[in-house]
């Protein structure tokens, strides 16, 4: 049996290069391929992709080109290695109505395939409008980024969302959308695929870390200066140094000692080896639970209700950061036994997910 998904593989960050990843890899336990087609945003290649980082700027997009022709090395070269694409790439909405069907069986997700803030709209594609009408269609952890839709929202999607034979969402405030503004009762919540997978999975496919000693890692996906500030301040008070993944150049100039666009697995090597992980990333936050590193969390300025949903599905709210005055965070224990047992329950959430789909036990494809 195949599965076709799509998702947002094609954004220039670790977080989705890493879903991705986990996505394919989950799911090959239970089928005997895996294709994720090809469809990338406009906003996410070509000069359409650097006009939304320089917003328009010709200085800014100056800046900017060597950022983004590492992400093209960087994250193209991981995909080519390490993820099975469709031949046929997918532009616009157009390119669709010539679809092939290619698979028994579809998926749309994970991560924050349905927000319209991430997506400047509806996506239609990303509900898996294009499918053909024999097929099933699911949703593999999919997030609205929301805890609530506005009316217009919902009802330019009630159409696609009905079609979907099952689906499962990322987060609880994902499944209450469905069930209060869709009128679709028969969702459930399940983790991101990462968390699919335990720490040790993880930590076999990184490499060598390479900095020794303690240290605390900047992980910030948003320009934030009082973040800054509370790390520097942080550093003081630990006696430990500050290190940042920088997920461009211009991020060199900000406090930390700079690590500029590593490979992708080794994402979960620096998180893992770090004594604490300051990030506003929901990756970065769930990488830090899963390979046992406490984080400290600030809400992004976008879709924060992620990683509140995550911290209190943990019961470990406390370590979202609300005052940058707050230094004491850092000498609080995160219970990570109770990560451990709640994490392994959301992992058997996926499978019998998976299961029931399927009807196969993911041991049977080993």
């Amino acid at each position: 049996m195949r599965a076709a998904v799509i998702t947002l593989h094609n954004m220039c960050n670790y977080g989705s290069q890493l879903q991705t990843y986990a996505t394919q890899e989950k799911l090959r336990q239970y089928f005997d391929d895996v294709v994720f087609i090809d469809y990338r945003r406009p906003d996410t290649y070509g000069k359409r992709f650097l006009q939304y980082f320089s917003q328009g700027s010709p200085i800014k997009a100056a800046a900017m080109l060597p950022t983004l022709m590492r992400y093209q090395k960087l994250f193209g070269n991981f995909q080519k290695r390490y993820i099975h694409l469709t031949d046929k790439t997918y532009l616009t909405e157009k390119d669709f109505e010539k679809f092939e069907d290619i698979a028994d069986i579809y998926f749309s997700g994970s991560d924050l395939v349905w927000s319209t803030r991430l997506n400047h709209g509806v996506i239609p594609m990303y509900y898996l409008s294009f499918v053909p009408e024999n097929r099933p269609r699911y949703a593999y952890a999919s997030s609205f980024g929301e805890e609530t839709l506005p009316e217009e929202e919902v009802e330019q999607t009630k159409a696609y969302i009905g079609r979907f034979t099952r689906i499962s969402v990322r987060e609880s405030s994902g499944e209450s959308i469905l069930n209060r503004q869709y009128h679709y009762s028969s969702a459930i919540q399940i983790p991101d695929p990462t968390l699919a997978f335990p720490g040790e999975y993880w930590r076999r496919l990184a490499p060598e870390c390479g900095i020794e000693g303690e240290y605390i890692l900047i992980y910030s996906l948003n320009r934030n200066d009082k973040l800054d500030q509370y790390a520097v301040r942080l550093s003081k008070r630990t006696g430990c140094p500050l290190y940042r993944l920088c997920t461009r150049y211009d991020h060199m100039m900000r406090p930390g000692r700079s690590i500029v666009l590593p490979p992708v697995f080794a994402f979960a090597a620096l998180i893992d080896h770090a004594k604490l992980v300051l990030t506003d990333s929901f990756h970065g936050t769930a990488f830090s639970m899963n390979l046992e590193t406490p984080p400290i969390c600030v809400s992004p300025p976008a879709c924060g209700e992620r990683l509140r949903a995550f911290l209190s599905l943990l019961g470990e709210e406390e370590r979202l950061l609300s005052d940058f005055r707050d230094f004491e965070i850092s000498e609080r224990r995160v219970d990570f036994t109770k990560v451990r047992k709640v994490l392994a329950g959301e992992r058997q959430k996926t499978d019998q997910f998976l299961r029931e789909i399927t009807g196969k036990h993911h041991e049977d494809r080993v």
